[in-house]
């Protein structure tokens, strides 16, 4: 079995009213919750023990999917008193999480992305170690129009901060887990500042996926993307929400 977290304590902002009564990620989108097209995906590629973190109307979160037997998963929940942003809700979530390389993705994406394809390179950063060994791996994703200028540089498998070829992050990373360690517990932190010391030292890896994904962060997202699915055809690349890293802080 192999592990994988997913971020659902955000309190969805951008998603209210709906999120007033209900956790962003429990919201319906061609007849299934935005999480548990994830959950489903990710338990058919073999990450089947999950860990989510969730904290805005987390109860509701814990009963709808309890302990995922229906999934054919095995899921634990790290309960944050408040959301603690992307980089803190994984630190806080350490204790429940196997030691070396985690799967983190948000709960409020739609993608049919393959995660069965990052076994080999869970495998790969598993292997090596050190002071060079890379720290993460980021899938990226096409820039929309309105995020023209991308999030970070991709060419030949690294990223950089800066330079031609910028794509946006598309919410779906591998992480060494000894790199939040030492991080505290309880404490709201963004992970921004992670990716950008790992890049800097040339210890990030990444991919672009041209698939379908969308990252749905308002009323009018969730509509669209629920149409589409009725419709038996997901939205393509244009549904991209620019506001993807930022989002996940939320």
């Amino acid at each position: 079995m192999t592990t994988a977290m997913i971020l659902a304590a955000g309190r969805g902002e951008r998603m209210r009213p709906l999120s007033d009564s209900c956790p962003k990620p429990l919201l319906s989108v061609g007849g299934k919750a935005l999480i548990e097209w994830q959950i489903e995906r990710l338990v058919a590629a073999r990450f089947d023990r999950l860990v989510i973190n969730c904290s805005h109307l987390g109860a509701m979160l814990q009963e709808r999917l309890g302990g995922g037997e229906r999934y054919g998963a095995h899921i634990r929940y790290s309960q944050e008193a408040e959301p603690l942003e992307a980089a803190g809700g994984i630190a806080t979530a350490l204790p429940l999480l196997e030691p070396g390389v985690v799967l983190v993705v948000s709960g409020d994406i739609y993608t049919d992305y393959d995660f069965a394809t990052l076994h080999e390179r869970i495998a790969a950063l598993s292997q090596s170690n050190g002071p060079g060994a890379d720290c993460a791996h980021l899938v990226m994703v096409p820039n929309p129009a309105y995020h023209a200028v991308g999030d970070f540089a991709l060419r030949d498998e690294r990223l950089a901060l800066s330079g031609p070829d910028r794509f946006t992050f598309g919410n779906i990373g591998l992480y060494r887990t000894s790199e939040f360690a030492e991080l505290p517990r309880a404490r709201k932190l963004k992970i921004l500042p992670l990716y950008q010391r790992w890049i800097r030292s040339g210890r990030a890896s990444g991919e672009l996926f041209t698939g379908t994904w969308a990252n749905v962060g308002t009323p009018d997202e969730l509509s669209a993307l629920d149409r589409g699915l009725s419709a038996h055809s997901p939205p393509a690349p244009p549904f991209l929400n620019a506001h993807a890293l930022h989002e996940s802080e939320r």
